[in-house]
């Protein structure tokens, strides 16, 4: 074969032979469908029009040097130079095959097309495109691979097309404009392609095109990473777009979802048709990362899905969702947004499911105009203000969500919103955990608020129903009702800083069924003209007053029990006018202190070991007292007090032989199973020998448990405490988690009572205290005098209330060895550890078939194979959770199992239910 030379750097392969030329054009004259023009590394000042089926190959590929890979060799391609501005430098006619291999073309002007493609089919390798843009129009169709396109301006790839585009690990570079825009009906694909330095938009599609992005890069644009507008259609997955001049993903218009009604649906499935989107903005396992505004901004008539992906660190909110948008999030985390995390504006619709929100600069949901939210097993914390704020006439249903941690108030209903509540928890907030204002209109049904400066605040005209709520920890008042239309019915407010429950001034609230206890103010607050109507309320222990009413306030109280109230059970002011109906008071010092000019009518009401009664003892002979509340007389149901006794009997006459067995049932552990049988035969004896009338033992019932996370030191703590109940060592068995922010307070004087009140809940049964070291760390860390003082305060507790408290200290073994040896108190009371190992790999395998089993999934051998591998690879490093590591594994196994079974049109039971290797995840990276 002729080499090639300066003079004749083109030759023209075909099966007629090899012939040579000076020019790439006139070899292209003399070519027949199906040859190849191989051309020598170097620039060409040429524009190059191809018809038929032709191939043009940088020599090295083709044989001179030529990469095994199939690749150019570095240094190694061909430039194709446009001569003139107004010619592309390379064009691709109607009807072409077109086959590039190491070839770039240069534009002669950045703003023109450097490469046109008008039609046919161009299979492109290598090389690329500079200096212009390249240009797919027609019915053209392109498959681009390895290839770099920069220096372009205003756009550097425009598609509009009827023909299949596919971008294979290419990068679009330095665009002095839009990185790459599809418009019309194209479909294009891109695959661990990178867009970069966009000066517009790194991607934007319009009109009736449809994207599809896996695994792509699209890094630092002057605008939007994704733009999509009209009808167009967008799949992303597995794709970061990070720091973006604008939003990362905006989405101005889009056809409609696939779903009948995304409004409705949060699926964490995604499309995989590879020929392209089929609807809507769809973005699954993506990174999206430093936007100068919003992560997602959704406006117009756009729809989009976002699932199993991050958005962080965006000066604007995490997703913002505008007039007419409607979005669905699933698995989604929104870490460090400058303004609130989510924003649904207008007439927005926003589901959202499985959303964690952390450390948003603003509200971690707000709503306003009229959009639509709904928000379920989601956690938003760390918010500067209120987690949930929702305005004007928008409506949002919260299920099962977690919120708190912010300085304002949990949820904040205002305007005219209307909001449904169920079995939510809002605990750390700065003002109330839920604040309803205005004639905003709310329901919740198993809401639990802790630990906010106020339980429940409703100012609002609107209507207000509490059902089965629970406030505990509340600094100032647990549950404060205005003039609207409220009711609270069951639930219970426990140990409020103030009052209980407060009926402000034109209150006429509905109170039925409702626990109030350890109030440090009084029980039932009723300010000047409230006139609520409470029925069937008990008022346990109040610092003050069980009820009391101001001057001027009325309202009828049926059926109340106070009991061991600080002050008089009752207190009226001067003009209060209140209905008492059958008031049951128990161990006070006063039922009833009434000052001039009061006004009560009073009704069958009693006392019972009241010093100072005006009541009358009740009758107890054959017929329940005259005046007591129903439930007190024979034959009649308990009240919740007898009926909470009653249960907690029942859980202690558990059998042991079922509990041992429940213990035994644990994966691994097997030296704490043999310690705690031990222990048990050890406490049995020493029944046996007092129930002879002998000296008993020194006995120990505190514990450490000595053990890395994930280790079942909770589960053992539980069941531990069941036992004892079991064999008459305790008398309830339950178990109180806390920790050193349960324990040590934030000033003088906090701590000790905090620390009692933890030790008060645990009576009966077990206190867990986890990361005990915590409360007096090996080098002075995080310690000082207030931990000292709970753990004082936790030795002299142990000490008074030996028989009625168990204690288990629980952490990692060398920091467990350092708080017990830092207080002579913990050392003799601790006198004895259980170690928790770490499970081995055939422990966590079994963790993970228990799990499949009771969520009704089969593991293959494979899989079981290709687990036993994961885990003994696995690092056992400060990361490893050990059976949260394997319960993390069995998620991530169940997420990649749906991902590919929905790319099975009629996936069998069997295949819904069976976990392959295939869907074990990769092992983590290590720490960098």
């Amino acid at each position: 074969m002729t080499p090639l030379t300066p003079d004749a750097p083109v030759r023209l392969a075909s099966a007629h032979g090899h012939r040579s030329y000076r020019t790439i054009a006139e070899a292209l004259r003399d070519a027949a469908d199906g040859d190849e023009i191989r051309i020598a590394p170097g620039r060409y000042e040429e524009s190059l029009r191809l018809a038929g089926q032709v191939t043009l190959t940088a020599a090295a590929v083709a044989g001179e040097g030529a990469d095994p890979a199939g690749g150019p060799p570095p240094g190694a391609g061909v430039t194709l130079a446009a001569p003139a501005a107004d010619r592309p430098a390379l064009e691709v006619l109607p009807g072409a095959r077109a086959t590039l291999r190491g070839v770039t073309v240069h534009g002669a002007a950045a703003d023109r097309p450097a490469a046109l493609l008008a039609g046919g089919a161009t299979d492109w390798t290598g090389g690329g495109v500079r200096h212009g843009r390249l240009e797919v129009r027609g019915d053209a169709a392109l498959r681009m691979a390895g290839a770099v396109l920069s220096g372009a301006a205003l756009v550097g790839v425009v598609l509009r097309t009827t023909g299949a585009v596919r971008l294979t690990g290419c990068l679009v570079a330095d665009t002095a404009g839009t990185g790459l825009v599809a418009g019309g009906t194209t479909r294009v694909e891109l695959v661990r392609t990178e867009i970069r330095g966009a000066a517009g938009s790194g991607v934007r599609v319009r009109e009736d095109a449809r994207a599809v992005l896996r695994g792509c890069l699209i890094d630092r644009p002057g605008r939007s990473g994704l733009l999509t507008e009209d009808r167009a259609a967008a799949l992303l997955t597995d794709c970061r777009i990070r720091d973006t001049g604008g939003e990362a993903v905006r989405a101005l218009g889009s056809s409609p979802l696939p779903d009948p009604d995304p409004a409705e649906t949060t699926d964490t499935s995604h499309p995989t048709d590879t020929a392209g989107a089929t609807g809507g903005v769809v973005l699954h396992g993506c990174e999206l990362t430093g936007a100068a505004t919003d992560a997602i901004g959704v406006t117009g008539r756009a729809q989009l899905r976002a699932t199993a992906s991050t958005l962080r660190d965006c000066a604007g909110s995490g997703v913002a969702a505008g007039d007419g948008a409607q979005v669905l999030l699933a698995a989604v985390t929104v870490v460090r947004t400058g303004a609130s995390a989510l924003g649904a504006h207008g007439s927005a619709q926003l589901a959202a499911r499985e959303v964690t929100v952390r450390d948003a600069a603003a509200n971690g949901l707000l709503a306003t105009g009229t959009a639509a939210v709904d928000l379920t097993d989601s956690e938003l914390t760390g918010c500067r203000y209120s987690a949930v704020h929702l305005g004007e006439r928008t409506r949002a249903t919260l299920t099962r969500v977690r919120a708190g941690g912010t300085p304002e108030h949990g949820v904040h209903a205002v305007g005219e919103a209307a909001l449904t509540l169920t079995d939510t928890r809002l605990a750390d907030c700065g003002m109330s955990g839920l604040d309803v204002a205005d004639a905003a209109r709310a329901e919740a049904t198993g809401l639990a608020v802790t630990r906010c400066v106020n339980g429940v605040t409703a100012g609002s005209d609107g209507p207000l129903r509490l059902t089965d709520c629970e406030v505990t920890d509340a600094e100032r008042a647990g549950i404060t009702l205005g003039p609207g239309d409220t009711e609270v019915s069951g639930g219970r407010i426990l140990r409020p800083g103030t009052a209980g429950l407060v009926f402000a001034t034109g209150a006429t609230a509905r109170v039925t069924d409702t626990e109030i206890r350890e109030a440090a103010g009084s029980g039932l607050v009723v300010a000047g003209e409230a006139a609520p109507r409470t029925r069937g309320v008990r008022i346990i222990r109040p610092g003050k007053n069980g009820l009391i009413l101001d001057g001027g306030a009325a309202g009828v109280f049926e059926d109340l029990e106070i009991v061991r109230p600080g002050f008089p059970a009752v207190h009226l002011a001067e003009r209060a006018a209140p209905e008492l109906r059958r008031i049951l008071v128990r161990d006070a010092a006063e039922d009833l202190s009434a000052e001039p000019g009061a006004r009560p009518e009073v009704e069958d009401c009693v006392s019972v070991r009241v010093k100072s009664a005006r009541w009358p003892a009740p009758e107890t002979a054959g017929r329940p007292p005259r005046g007591l509340p129903a439930g007190h007389g024979p034959g009649q149901t308990p009240p919740p007090e007898a009926a909470a006794e009653s249960q907690e009997a029942a859980a202690a006459e558990e059998s042991l032989e079922d509990l041992l067995g429940e213990l035994d049932r644990l994966v691994g552990l097997a030296r704490v199973k043999q310690d705690v049988a031990s222990l048990v035969k050890l406490m049995r004896t020493v029944q046996r020998r007092e129930s002879a009338g002998l000296a008993a033992p020194p006995l120990s019932r505190h514990l450490v448990f000595a053990g890395n996370p994930g280790t079942g030191k909770t589960t053992v703590a539980r069941l531990y405490g069941r036992i004892l109940a079991a064999v008459g060592l305790l008398e309830r068995g339950h178990l109180v988690e806390a920790d050193r922010s349960s324990l040590v307070g934030e000033y003088v004087g906090h701590t000790g009572p905090k620390t009692q009140r933890v030790f008060q809940e645990a009576m009966g049964g077990v206190l867990f205290i986890d990361e005990a070291y915590s409360l007096a760390p090996a080098h002075g860390g995080g310690g000082n005098d207030f931990a000292q003082e709970a753990i004082a305060t936790l030795v002299k507790l142990m000490e008074d209330h030996r028989d009625s408290v168990v204690v288990i200290v629980a952490g990692y073994p060398t920091e467990m060895e350092h708080f017990i040896d830092s207080n002579p108190g913990l050392s003799s009371r601790f006198n004895r550890t259980l170690m928790f190992e770490d499970y081995d790999t055939e422990e966590l395998l079994r963790i993970v078939e228990r799990h499949a089993a009771s969520h009704q999934y089969d593991l293959t051998d494979a899989a079981r194979a290709t687990l036993t591998g994961y885990f003994e690879l696995l690092p056992r490093d400060g990361r490893f959770g050990n059976g949260r590591s394997a319960r993390q594994v069995f998620q991530a196994m169940t997420e990649r199992q749906a991902y590919r079974v929905s790319e099975i049109e009629n996936p069998s039971e069997s295949e819904l239910m069976t976990l392959s290797e295939l869907d074990v995840p990769e092992l983590p990276e290590p720490p960098r």
